[in-house]
């Protein structure tokens, strides 16, 4: 496939907006992500995992306590809107971070109000923004689209953490924070400049009270997106807390600083960039692959737990972030296109609370077996995650292939 086919969706010109002023916004989260982390590990706890374990608890837990309202709110609203509240509102959350850190009266109460304040925004703006990719492009390029969208996240996530890690060792962690605040300019500015004409937007859902129960039981009348549900939640608890793998690792395992935890996520990042890549290349996603990124998944955390030197460990962080994207990535356009315009944001915000909910449960678990067990230990879990949910995905075919020779 040709590179021009390989980026079609930027074609389009609301996306190509879109696309520039979201990479920008999201290298300065991903710069806070890091700081955040080394922040707590390091400055306002002496190494405890399982402070970081309960700061990610609370920046994701409002996943699940706002499902309710996210999912009802990405169907209902102007999607357009919605996202530059939400963005101006992230915004300010890390201004106020970065001055209390500058300003030398950050604690740890406060960093955790921040995650928690954090959470509740981004618990609307997910599923908001995952949706608008859709109103960006139509469904005709919405699988390159949604794969290129998580080129630039993991793009960023690439870059931002080995940025953040020379900025914090040379001016520390509060400033990292205002530069992400700054950040937010470029993508409210991008969703200024948008078409709103050529935006392919549906018709908006009925205001009736039981539309959080309309997307449960949509879901659950699905067999293939109950068991993509399962397997996110697997992947999502346990599997996706890089933060707490990386940093104890880096830190407890091979004795390394701010530089090498910026690098090691960035490791992670490559591998995840290069799964985003080869998923935009694909037309449409199917269950096989799912269960395929997930096996790879497990196994790749596995050989990252027991890896003896820094280098081997990088590697196989990039080979377990193309799996993780593969999976997730696929998961994602698997699931919008399979399911009904008027349910999607729904559906979608159950996705994110299920994949992004799962961490106040994990975090903390893993943690605390970082803590008390040691961080191999605690990867080893990740790696637990990955075989169930492809074992999941293999019951799946079994059944539908046992139903279709039935038939």
């Amino acid at each position: 496939m040709s590179d021009t086919r390989l980026f079609r969706s930027l074609r389009v010109y609301n996306f190509r907006v879109w696309a520039v002023g979201a990479l920008v916004s999201n290298i300065g989260t991903w710069m806070q992500r890091v700081a955040q982390d080394w922040l707590v590990l390091t400055v306002l706890t002496d190494h405890n995992a399982s402070a970081v374990g309960i700061t990610m608890a609370l920046q994701f837990g409002p996943q699940l306590l706002l499902l309710p309202f996210t999912g009802y709110a990405a169907d209902r609203f102007d999607r357009r809107r919605l996202i530059m509240l939400t963005q101006a509102l992230l915004g300010l959350l890390a201004l106020g971070l970065g001055l209390v850190t500058v300003t030398g009266v950050v604690t740890l109460w406060q960093v955790y109000a921040f995650a928690l304040g954090l959470g509740c925004v981004t618990a609307f703006d997910g599923p908001a923004r995952q949706v608008f990719v859709n109103d960006l492009v139509g469904e005709t390029y919405l699988t390159n689209a949604v794969a290129l969208n998580s080129t630039s996240f993991n793009s960023a996530r690439m870059v931002g953490p080995a940025v953040a890690g020379v900025l914090i060792a040379a001016i520390g962690t509060g400033w990292v924070f205002l530069i992400n605040a700054a950040s937010f300019a470029a993508v409210l500015g991008s969703l200024f400049l948008l078409r709103v004409d050529q935006l392919h937007t549906p018709l908006k859902s009925g205001r009736r009270a039981g539309g959080l129960l309309e997307g449960f039981r949509y879901v659950w009348r699905r067999p293939d997106l109950k068991a993509m549900m399962v397997m996110l939640f697997l992947i999502g608890t346990f599997g996706f807390n890089f933060p707490i793998y990386i940093s104890t690792m880096s830190v407890s395992i091979f004795n390394g600083g701010a530089d090498q935890y910026g690098v090691l996520t960035s490791a992670l990042a490559i591998g995840s960039v290069g799964g985003a890549l080869m998923a935009a290349r694909r037309e449409r996603p199917d269950l096989r692959l799912l269960g395929i990124s997930t096996l790879a998944f497990g196994v790749f955390s596995a050989l990252a737990a027991v890896s003896p030197h820094v280098v081997l460990f990088a590697a196989m962080l990039t080979l377990t972030g193309f799996t993780a994207l593969t999976f997730n990535t696929s998961s994602n356009a698997l699931m919008q296109l399979t399911t009904d315009p008027a349910m999607r944001g729904r559906v979608m915000a159950l996705r994110m609370a299920v994949i992004m909910g799962g961490t106040p449960l994990g975090a903390p678990i893993v943690g605390w077996l970082a803590d008390h067990a040691g961080p191999r230990w605690a990867m080893m879990v990740a790696a637990m995650s990955g075989l169930i949910a492809a074992a999941v995905a293999a019951r799946l075919m079994f059944q539908q292939r046992r139903r279709v020779s039935s038939s």
